[in-house]
């Protein structure tokens, strides 16, 4: 299935039915008065994320969508059938945003997540509900509202918790190849990788995460070299960064790829930038006995690195197991840490809602006292 991960599609939800303007017409029962029902309401819009859907290729070619308009109201009270509503579905992680301000709309960060993308018109009333003492026989009534039209643009991140970057042909589709049971395509030449790839790190029977695989990045990205910031968008929901090097290439300097990356990446995003990010050394099992670690002090002396560095060989396997054990260890303290934070703002919400009733509740048994008195 072809990999998208941006779409533009239009939505129209349905307009509301027209009010009826009817009077009771039967034998026997002079001046029946009205009986005109309203217009049925029009359709809405739904999107509901899904994880069984994870493209968004389907919303390439199918790009307009459109719900069911409202029946008008007819005569013996009859109301008009609402228009049948819209749910689409799309993968776990897409945002949508209004295509013309630019302004989100829907998170659909879990499985079932739902939010409402246009809403439905309202049904006119008919003219029962004009009827007074002094008004016996109305004869107005109101069309129903039109429906929302808009045009959106979705655009989907990928749910990681560790994210791969780095220059092209670094060995991030090997390392997710070798970690878990993806397949990317691996070839020896740059750009092989063209678009996101997941995969599942299984670190013990309970445990586990998943690592994405985004193209490599290149100097001159953000004016749209190589392939540009594109994928980029992925990373930002991840909650680590390993960046490949590699140590094996005569023709590239480390350091320098190392800071193409980060001026990148601040370019893109400072915010994603300043993510935890460690650094990978791959290919050492090119090198010579020795030189990995003689490496691995300069580059670090060079770049005045302070977060965690490891050296690898995505090919044979080596020093792979202590990095996935090390991520795993970080990520089970970011989660307790981000569950610690959710419970502090769940305990300053509950002591707000509670100063906020103290005083009704005494302004409350004041005015019972003072009614007690009286009496």
């Amino acid at each position: 299935m072809k990999f998208v991960d941006e779409a533009i599609i239009d939505v129209l939800a349905g307009n509301g039915g027209d009010g009826a303007a009817s009077f009771r017409r039967e034998k026997y029962i002079p001046r029946g008065g009205p009986d005109g029902g309203d217009g049925g309401r029009g359709g809405s819009i739904h999107a509901v994320a899904d994880r069984n859907i994870n493209t968004l290729v389907d919303y390439r070619f199918a790009r307009i969508h459109r719900a069911g308009h409202g029946e008008r109201g007819s005569g013996a009270d009859c109301y008009g059938a609402g228009g049948r509503d819209i749910t689409l579905r799309f993968p776990v992680g897409t945002l949508v945003y209004d295509a013309e301000s630019g302004a989100p709309l829907a998170d659909l960060a879990k499985d079932g997540d739902s939010a409402l993308l246009a809403r439905g018109g309202k049904g006119g009333l008919g003219n029962l509900h004009f009827k007074s003492s002094i008004n016996r026989a109305p004869r107005q009534c109101t069309p129903g509202d039109h429906g929302e039209v808009r045009k959106l643009r979705l655009e989907l991140r990928v749910l990681a918790d560790v994210g791969l970057l780095g220059m092209p042909n670094a060995g991030k589709s090997t390392l997710i190849s070798a970690v878990s049971a993806a397949r990317p395509k691996v070839a020896d030449y740059p750009f092989t990788t063209l678009h996101p790839n997941l995969g599942v790190v299984r670190v013990d029977i309970d445990h586990s995460f998943v690592i994405a695989d985004i193209p490599g990045l290149i100097e001159g990205a953000a004016e749209g070299a190589g392939l540009g910031h594109q994928f980029l968008r992925h990373l930002q929901r991840t909650h680590l960064l390993l960046h490949l090097v590699d140590v094996a290439d005569g023709d590239q300097d480390p350091v320098a790829s190392v800071r193409t990356i980060t001026r990148e990446l601040q370019k893109y995003d400072p915010a994603l930038a300043k993510k935890a990010r460690w650094l990978v050394l791959n290919k050492i099992d090119a090198l010579v006995e020795g030189e990995a670690e003689r490496l691995q002090r300069e580059i670090v002396r060079s770049l005045r690195w302070k977060a965690p560095v490891f050296s690898i060989s995505a090919v044979s396997g080596a020093g792979c197991q202590p990095l996935i054990r090390a991520i795993h260890t970080h990520l089970q303290a970011a989660r307790l840490g981000l569950q610690a934070a959710q419970d502090k703002q769940d305990e300053q919400e509950r002591a707000l809602a509670a100063q906020s009733a103290a005083p009704m509740a005494t302004a409350e048994s004041n005015g019972a006292g003072r009614t007690n008195g009286h009496s």
